[in-house]
């Protein structure tokens, strides 16, 4: 059952996605989620410093937004790739969820407004992100973090890109702190259970993935390349230690539990959130259902762990 504290939650969110039009274009759809995300945020927290830089990238400057808590010192550092099929979403509209996990556990995080599909598919999105990992450790004393305690998080479509950026820098001598990825889509199988269970969403419907993926990454022969679809990498040993957090009502939920599955196999520590009651997408529910909040809470507390050394698996 879904969790009630839901309900409200998404009876505004199918009316606000009403006044779409059926062939909505991304850039209608990026301007309402904006509107939604600027509605449903609270105002930053007196604590937080809140800084805009543009990291370089070919001739593509990404911009980043850099949450900070105040006084904290040199600090772990968390970059965050936001949510939204690839194609919509920006630091803006995951900043409830970005400022929150800077007040908690007092990290420093950047939000990667990375380029949006399908103007921009597969792999430019990914190197953007590259590019503000490598920046980020390159920068680590100006910018006040721990060159040795950088992670890499994300929802859905950013836990794919976070997911895919440990394999990029698993070896290099950017060493990877940790991995939090909320209901991440790490497969182009569409085959398990739970894409069946959960055909209908709520928030997300298996009948779009399909066009979804092929946005993002038009060539069929990349499609079951690692960098897009992370489990089928053959080897997932060395990765750095991850937080898993999955939804009971979600079509990715399957992949993600083998996404956790995969990586325990191989020998990396692993913590999994099962999100009882919960959707694809719960964290931009967290003002209205406590297990929402609960589900960034345990983010954080583990992030806390893993920066002070503790067993987080």
């Amino acid at each position: 059952m879904i969790d009630p504290e839901l309900l409200p939650f998404l009876a505004m969110w199918d009316k606000a996605w009403s006044v779409l039009p059926p062939n909505a274009t991304p850039p209608q759809r990026r301007a309402l989620i904006e509107k939604l995300a600027a509605e449903l945020r609270p105002p930053m927290p007196p604590e937080i410093d809140d800084a805009t830089e543009h990291v370089p990238w070919r001739d593509m400057p990404v911009r980043v937004r850099i949450h900070r808590y105040k006084g904290a010192g040199v600090a772990p550092c968390l970059i965050y790739l936001h949510g939204g099929a690839w194609m919509q979403g920006s630091p803006e509209t995951h900043e409830d969820a970005t400022v929150e996990i800077a007040r908690q556990t007092r990290h420093t995080v950047i939000s990667v407004d990375y380029a949006l599909a399908p103007e921009h598919p597969f792999p430019i999105a990914l190197r953007q992100c590259e590019a503000v990992v490598a920046w980020a450790h390159a920068e680590a004393a100006r910018l006040g973090i721990r060159a040795d305690a950088i992670s890499v998080g994300g929802d859905s479509a950013g836990g794919n890109l976070a997911a895919a950026l440990t394999l990029l820098f698993r070896g290099s001598p950017v060493r990877l702190k940790g991995q939090v990825l909320f209901y991440p889509a790490v497969d182009v199988s569409h085959s398990r259970p739970s894409f069946r269970e959960n055909a209908d969403g709520p928030i997300i419907k298996t009948a779009n993935m399909a066009a979804t993926m092929a946005a993002y990454c038009p060539d069929p022969a990349q499609l079951r390349t690692p960098l897009v679809a992370p489990l089928l990498a053959p080897d997932h040993a060395g990765l750095p230690p991850a937080f898993i957090a999955v939804a009971e009502h979600d079509p990715l939920r399957d992949d993600g539990l083998a996404y956790a599955e995969a990586l325990s196999a191989a020998g990396v520590p692993v913590t999994l959130e099962r999100g009882a009651g919960l959707i694809h997408g719960y964290l931009r529910a967290m003002s209205y259902c406590r297990a929402a909040r609960a589900g960034l809470d345990a983010a954080c507390a583990w992030l806390i762990r893993l920066n002070a050394n503790e067993q987080v698996a």
